[in-house]
């Protein structure tokens, strides 16, 4: 009796610690859509003014994608992920994780784009959505995980 009371009470802290974690996951990810799509209907706000303008929708989505990460490392890292390990090795993380962004951004713009004819402007806010979806589970995972901790043995 003694063993199966034990058995359930530590199901039972599984059970809270994973309803916590979801909790948190989903209070993050709402952060992240809300400076997401902010920044992001801004970005590509911008994005449209500049490229009828003239400017190439490759050269403006390089550095929309440049301001907006540097922009998006402290909102995402102080709010969004309340992180607060050691600020230069999530930076070099973070710079990493974006230039795959960038280069997922790139080739969905050149191939639908340049390749294919379709219209840049649907291209870009389809890439936006793409990339965002990779990088907030990347940021959640690696970038702004408690890596630094987990080294030290600390929970």
């Amino acid at each position: 009796m003694a063993e199966r009371d034990l058995v359930l009470r530590r199901y039972r802290m599984s059970d809270s610690r994973a309803m916590a974690g979801l909790g948190k996951s989903v209070g993050q990810l709402a952060r992240y859509g809300l400076v997401g799509v902010t920044s992001n209907l801004m970005g590509y706000l911008v994005y449209l003014l500049l490229t009828s303008l003239g400017v190439q929708p490759i050269m403006t989505m390089t550095l929309l994608y440049v301001v907006g990460a540097t922009i998006g490392f402290v909102g995402n890292r102080l709010w969004v992920f309340s992180h607060r390990g050691a600020a230069i090795a999530s930076g070099v993380r973070y710079c990493g994780v974006h230039l795959f962004g960038y280069l997922i951004n790139f080739i969905i713009l050149f191939v639908f784009v340049t390749h294919l004819g379709y219209p840049h402007q649907w291209v870009q806010a389809m890439a936006m959505i793409v990339v965002a979806g990779f990088l907030f589970i990347v940021h959640k995972y690696f970038v702004f995980s408690d890596v630094e901790k987990r080294k030290r043995g600390v929970r």
